[in-house]
C-alpha cells in the first residue's frame, strides 16, 4: 500500500471518504518503461492511486493523482489504473470522483503516454450518461487533461488550483497578472466550467454534498432517501422569492437543503438539486441579476440549463421549472450564441424523459416562457400563483402593433387585450395551467405531483439520439 503519511493522494482520498473505508487497489502497479532513467525513477503506484470507499455509506470509486511522484505526470500505467476505475464503476453502478494534480504528459514514454490519455476519453466517454463523473481539480489540470473535466458531470476546485487548455502567458496580448484564464476564479464565474471553488476541505464538503444527491448509476431509477421533513410544512414567504430561484428552491426543499451547479455562472440561470420527500429533484430556474427588472433568457444562461436538464434526464432525476421570464438578452453576444442555445435547452426540456413540472412563479411573457418547460413543450403538470402574469406579449406591445393602422385608443384597446388574453385564469381556461398554488402550499402540492408522476413511462419515436 502507498505511505499514508508522505502520499498527498492518499491523504486527500482519506479526507474525502468516510473513516477507514478506503480499499487501495493497484498499490504495486509501477512503470514499464525504461528510456531516459525511467528505470531509476520508478514508483510503487506510478503516480496516482486508485481504490474503492464509502461516502455517507455510498460507494464511490476514488483516484487521485500523486504530484510527488513523477509531477503526476500520465504515463502508460498510469492511465491503466484509471480506466480500470472507469470499468469497475460501470460494473458496480456507483459514481467516479477523480482528483487531478497532473504535470501533463510523461515525455519519457512519448508516443505510449500520449495515445494512454485518449484511452482515457474514451472511458469517461463510455462512463458518461452511465455513472455520475466528479472532478476535483486540486493542483494543475492543463492541455490536454482539461478535456477529462468537460467530459465529467460535476468539476470542483481548490482555490490555487489551475484548470487551462493554454497557459495564460501564451495567449497573445494577455499575461497571468493581466487576466488569469486558468484561474479558479475565472473558471467558475467567466468560463463556467467548474462548480464549487474553496479549500481542500470546503472542496471535499462540497462533493460529499453532492454524491448524496445522486444516484449512484443511471439503472436506480433516481436517488430517494429517508425525508425527515413534515410534508405539510408551510412554505414561507415564497410570494417574496418569485425573483430568487435558489431562494425558491431552498424554501420548498426538505429541511431548506439544495445544491446548486455552476452558481458564480450565468447567474439569470439557477441550477441545482433539491429533496422533495427524499426524491431528488433537479431545478432550473429564473432570477434577476443585480436588481434588474426583467428577466431575460441568454444564450450562457440557456447552455447552462440545457447540460444540467440532460443531466438530470440520464439519470432519472425529475426536474422542476421555475419561471419568471419577459424575454430574450438583446446583445451582439446574443445574436451569435442565443439561437442555438435557447434551441438546446428547449430540446432538452422537450425530450426529457423524466417527470416534469413547470412552476410559473412570476412572469410568463411570449416565446421566452414557452421554453422554460410549458405544457407545450412537454411538462406533465403546471402550477402557477394567482398573480403571475401569462401572455403572449405585453398588452402595451400588442396594442400598438395590432392596431397599428388604425385611430384608436391605445390604451383602452391594450386594456382589452389584457383582460382577454393574459393572465393565470385565462391561461388554466385553456388547459395551460393545471392548478393556481397559494404559496405556502406550493411545497405540498410539489411533493404529491412528482409522487404521483414516479411511475411515469414514455415510449417517443426510435431514434439513436437528438441531433441537437
Amino acid at each position: 500500500m502507498s505511505d499514508l503519511k508522505t502520499s498527498p493522494a492518499i491523504s486527500r482520498i482519506e479526507e474525502l471518504l468516510d473513516e477507514h473505508s478506503f480499499v487501495e487497489l493497484g498499490a504495486m502497479v509501477t512503470a514499464r518503461a525504461t528510456d531516459f532513467n525511467m528505470s531509476e525513477n520508478k514508483a510503487e503506484s506510478d503516480g496516482v492511486v486508485i481504490g474503492h470507499g464509502l461516502i455517507d455509506g455510498n460507494l464511490v470509486f476514488v483516484y487521485s493523482q500523486d504530484p510527488s511522484v513523477l509531477g503526476g505526470t500520465i504515463g502508460e500505467m498510469h492511465a491503466k489504473k484509471i480506466m480500470s476505475v472507469y470499468d469497475m464503476a460501470i460494473k458496480m453502478g456507483a459514481p467516479v470522483i477523480g482528483l487531478i494534480d497532473c504535470g501533463g504528459i510523461r515525455l519519457q514514454e512519448s508516443m505510449d503516454a500520449l495515445e494512454s490519455v485518449g484511452s482515457i476519453y474514451a472511458k469517461a466517454t463510455d462512463a458518461s450518461g452511465v455513472v455520475p463523473q466528479i472532478i476535483g481539480v486540486m493542483g494543475n489540470c492543463g492541455g490536454g487533461l482539461s478535456i477529462l473535466s468537460g467530459i465529467s458531470d460535476f468539476t470542483f476546485m481548490t482555490k490555487e488550483a489551475k484548470l487551462f487548455v493554454n497557459t495564460p502567458d501564451t495567449i497573445e496580448g494577455n499575461r497571468t497578472e493581466t487576466l488569469d484564464t486558468a484561474s479558479a476564479e475565472f473558471q467558475l464565474n467567466e468560463a463556467g466550467n467548474v462548480d464549487c471553488v474553496g479549500s481542500e476541505s470546503e472542496v471535499f464538503d462540497a462533493i460529499r454534498k453532492l454524491v448524496c444527491m445522486l444516484p449512484g448509476s443511471n439503472v436506480e431509477e433516481g436517488c430517494v432517501e429517508e425525508c425527515l421533513d413534515d410534508l405539510n410544512r408551510a412554505a414561507e414567504g415564497l410570494d417574496s422569492k418569485v425573483n430568487d430561484a435558489a431562494a425558491f428552491a431552498t424554501e420548498i426543499s426538505d429541511n431548506r437543503v439544495i445544491f446548486e451547479a455552476k452558481p458564480g455562472f450565468a447567474q439569470e440561470m439557477f441550477t441545482g438539486f433539491i429533496k422533495l420527500n427524499g426524491i431528488t429533484v433537479g431545478v432550473v430556474g429564473n432570477s434577476s441579476v443585480d436588481g434588474e427588472d426583467k428577466n431575460l433568457l441568454t444564450a450562457d444562461g440557456c447552455a447552462k440549463a440545457a447540460d444540467f436538464i440532460n443531466f438530470c434526464d440520464a439519470f432519472d432525476i425529475p426536474v422542476l421549472s421555475l419561471t419568471n421570464v419577459d424575454g430574450y438578452d438583446a446583445s451582439v453576444y446574443g445574436e451569435y450564441h442565443l439561437v442555438k442555445a435557447l434551441a438546446k435547452m428547449t430540446s432538452a426540456f422537450a425530450s426529457a424523459s423524466v417527470p416534469k413540472i413547470n412552476f410559473i412563479m412570476g412572469d410568463a411573457i411570449g416565446s421566452a416562457y414557452i421554453t422554460m418547460n410549458s405544457k407545450s413543450t412537454g411538462a406533465d403538470l403546471v402550477f402557477a400563483f394567482a398573480d403571475t402574469k401569462i401572455a403572449a406579449m405585453e398588452a402595451d406591445m400588442a396594442a400598438k402593433i395590432m392596431y397599428a393602422d388604425e385611430n384608436v385608443d391605445f390604451a383602452e384597446k391594450a386594456n382589452e387585450f389584457e383582460m382577454n388574453n393574459c393572465g393565470v385564469n385565462n391561461a388554466a381556461r385553456r388547459g395551460y395551467v393545471d392548478r393556481i398554488v397559494n404559496p405556502a402550499d406550493a411545497r405540498k402540492y410539489l411533493i404529491a405531483e412528482f409522487e404521483m408522476l414516479f411511475s411515469k413511462r414514455v415510449e417517443g419515436p426510435y431514434k439513436k439520439h437528438s441531433s441537437k
